[in-house]
């Protein structure tokens, strides 16, 4: 059967974003269809002569609202950067080496204002509704991104992740979200919301299309995703705060995820993370995020609070109240529990938890700021771990438990650098969590 060319994908894509019925006009807020079209034929001209110009070429991607393209004001989900932001002079560098390796940018996707919160809520813009059942939210900040991918309108969508804003989407929209070790993938051209803790990593509906975003993105080869022999390997299961006051949905699905790597040869063992109490002591003090958020969103504040997302805004209050001296001896203990946590992980390939503690809340019940915040701290709870103590980490999508049951992820996390074969240990355990797979 004749594989539609990228012309083609890209029309039927275009056609979901300007769905009425759909979730287009709320996933995305600026539609490139011109010069996706261009980039489309010119990908279908290289294949027709058999010169592609790799892995990504002709994938219909999305961009996050917080990076740069050239000549465009970056809005962030902001209703204030929309209207006060200059154009930018050039693309990010992500977007660069996107453009350079073929990808066919359709879209810039929704996201919560300054992509600080986890819900993926946004009053100035429009939340878009879950794949899964349109009255729940998305999970953000990269809201748009996951719905972009879950609903088709693009085969990857680009993000960022300061404490999940990639992983809990996927978790939450059944998708795949990877956040890459930080240093391998440039900020440079993002709207910063944490200097220390910000990273780029791409959202799709494959293990095997993350990496090939993963690569492009971090500027290396792209080479073919070889499934890791899950037999031997060695898994631990995060014990305390990962496992606390999980829903039932999640609950079940991470236990029944756990006995399938355990029948696949997976040596699993439960581990108590002591370091996890540091951690918390830690950000008792107000949070490393926090604190660098009010650096780069505090003249705002100031200016147009009145103009900021209300939850935004009182995690943004909360960031300005941290002192510069808390603030330092913050990242002094963070460098120190870093190597500790790096010391801690040696023997184990991956540990594992689930993406988020809950599935997704409705639109409905976070239009309370108390339930919000509440649903906020349960969805970044996981996820944040990884970025405070400087890990790499994949979410793949969890079996329902239950006919009808709504999506949650399983987290695999691994050492700083381990980006590599943490990908192929995916790649492997993915099959084994597909609907139906037996062991």
């Amino acid at each position: 059967m004749k594989q539609p060319s990228c012309r083609e994908r890209l029309e039927q894509a275009l056609s979901r974003i300007a769905d009425p019925n759909g979730e287009g006009a709320r996933a995305c807020l600026t539609v490139y269809a011109d010069s996706a079209r261009a980039a489309a034929d010119a990908a279908d001209a290289r294949a027709a002569r058999g010169a592609p110009l790799g892995p990504l070429d002709g994938a219909i991607v999305s961009v996050k609202d917080l990076f740069d393209i050239a000549g465009e004001p970056t809005r962030a989900g902001s209703k204030i950067l929309a209207e006060e932001a200059a154009p930018a002079p050039a693309d990010a560098v992500v977007v660069q080496r996107l453009r350079a390796a073929g990808a066919v940018i359709v879209a810039k996707t929704n996201m919560t204002e300054f992509a600080f919160s986890g819900i993926g809520a946004n009053p100035h813009y429009g939340t878009p509704g879950n794949p899964r059942d349109r009255a729940r939210v998305p999970g953000g900040s990269s809201s748009g991104a996951a719905v972009a991918v879950g609903d088709a309108m693009c085969d990857v969508g680009i993000g960022t992740d300061t404490g999940g804003s990639v992983r809990i989407p996927a978790a939450l929209c059944g998708v795949v979200g990877f956040k890459p070790s930080r240093q391998r993938v440039p900020t440079a051209g993002a709207f910063p919301l944490s200097k220390t803790l910000d990273s780029v990593g791409p959202i799709a509906n494959s293990v095997a299309d993350c990496a090939k975003a993963d690569a492009v993105l971090a500027g290396e080869k792209c080479s073919p995703l070889e499934p890791i022999s899950l037999a031997g390997l060695r898994f631990g299961v995060a014990d305390g705060l990962p496992l606390d006051r999980l829903d039932d949905t999640v609950a079940a699905a991470f236990a029944a995820a756990v006995a399938r790597l355990d029948r696949a040869g997976v040596c699993v063992s439960d581990e108590t993370l002591s370091l996890l109490d540091d951690m918390l002591a830690v950000n008792a003090k107000g949070g490393i995020g926090p604190a660098e958020a009010c650096v780069a969103l505090g003249d705002f504040l100031r200016r147009r609070g009145a103009d900021i997302d209300p939850n935004v805004r009182v995690r943004i209050e909360r960031g300005c109240a941290v002192s510069p001296s808390d603030y330092v001896a913050m990242l002094k203990e963070r460098v120190r529990l870093i190597a500790a946590m790096a010391a801690r992980l040696d023997g184990l390939d991956a540990l594992v938890m689930p993406t988020t503690a809950i599935v997704a809340p409705t639109i409905a019940e976070v239009a309370d700021a108390a339930v919000f915040a509440a649903r906020n701290a349960a969805v970044l709870r996981n996820t944040s771990i990884v970025n405070f103590f400087d890990l790499c980490a994949i979410s793949l999508p969890l079996p329902p438990p239950r006919p009808g049951a709504l999506p949650s992820g399983l987290m695999l996390v691994a050492r700083n650098g381990d980006d590599h074969r943490l990908l192929r240990i995916a790649a492997a355990v993915e099959p084994l969590l597909r609907d139906g797979a037996r062991v």
